[in-house]
């Protein structure tokens, strides 16, 4: 049975700069008050009306394929992550293919917001051991900005956090047994779901919609931080200790951890668990913000394009969000 590669990788940002201070025209907040909590400086933002979630994929998508050196029409199925789709139905993977010009090829969309990616590349390693699909684009990207409650004190809360982008990666079969996929680990635990959610609007309620619910904003993410915080640091290196004890590896066999892109203090929370130095991690929230489900192909990309990751070396990647959903991966590069 093969494993599964990484063929190549894209991503693709807005050209938008939303510094901190350019969030005080909307909440009570400063440059300084959002570094220390999160280590955020910048995000990037769509214009209003401008890109919209699968036209950042898509571009993503043409720096992997042209990293590849090979055309859309090689592409097998897409799988697409994403919490911010375009539409209420369908999913945003049906909108890249038709710009892909792929008709007919599968497209499944993943809703594990943070983990989505993870959950993405489990599912895309599935197919590709067991033969099913040989060239499968996995996608995760994000508009968070259009969505935003900046006319509320609350909205502030997690506002500062988001920014959008998208990010890609071509994966395919290799027949050589040192390289590829080691493993993915899943985890949900339901109990906790409040903590991080859209209350509304849904099909819970009958009516879905209503006056009500907007006025009372339960159509905007809502979060406990301290308490997404504390099991985020808690989980994480859980679920990755967890994944190098199969394979027989230790933390000090890591030579670059990918961790989802939701807050710096978190990161550096998991690093000083898992005892990794300063190279051994690679963060860029300081510049992108949270971007979700985009924010590990996006930080791969920057390490495969800038030579941080190189042939043989052992990823980790890691990653928690709402659901709460999280998980690990290993990758011998």
């Amino acid at each position: 049975m093969p494993r599964t590669e990484f063929i190549a990788t894209g991503h693709h940002v807005p050209e938008r700069v939303v510094a901190n201070e350019e969030l005080a025209e909307y909440w009570d907040t400063s440059d300084a008050w959002i570094r220390a909590r999160s280590g955020i400086e910048t995000r990037r933002w769509v214009e209003p009306r401008g890109e919209t979630g699968s036209d950042l994929a898509l571009e993503a998508t043409r720096k992997a394929l042209d990293s590849a050196g090979m055309p859309a029409s090689a592409l097998d199925c897409i799988i697409y992550a994403t919490l911010s789709p375009e539409h209420y139905f369908p999913g945003g993977g049906v909108f890249l293919q038709r710009k892909l010009g792929v008709q007919g090829i599968p497209a499944l969309d993943v809703r594990n917001q943070c983990s989505g990616f993870l959950y993405g590349l489990s599912i895309a390693d599935g197919w590709i051991r067991t033969g099913q699909y040989r060239r499968v684009l996995l996608v995760g990207a994000e508009v968070h900005s259009l969505a935003l409650e900046y006319d509320r004190p609350e909205g502030r809360n997690v506002g500062v956090l988001f920014g959008d982008g998208a990010g890609a990666a071509i994966l395919g079969p290799t027949e050589d047994d040192s390289r590829g996929v080691l493993g993915v680990n899943l985890f949900a635990d339901g109990r906790f779901a409040e903590l991080l959610w859209v209350e509304g609007v849904g099909m819970r309620d009958s009516p879905w919609l209503t006056r009500t619910h907007l006025n009372e904003g339960k159509h905007y993410p809502r979060m406990a931080g301290r308490e997404v915080f504390r099991h985020a640091v808690k989980l994480m290196p859980e679920a990755l200790r967890a994944l190098l004890d199969t394979e027989r590896l230790g933390p000090s066999d890591i030579d670059l951890l990918v961790a989802h892109q939701a807050n710096l203090r978190i990161n550096e929370a998991v690093a000083r668990q898992l005892g990794l130095d300063e190279g051994q991690v690679y963060n860029n929230v300081q510049r992108y913000g949270n971007t979700t489900a985009a924010t590990i192909p996006i930080a791969l990309d920057e390490c495969v394009r800038s030579a941080r990751l190189r042939r043989g070396d052992l990823l980790a990647l890691v990653a928690f969000g709402s659901g709460f959903t999280w998980g690990s991966a290993l990758v011998r590069w």
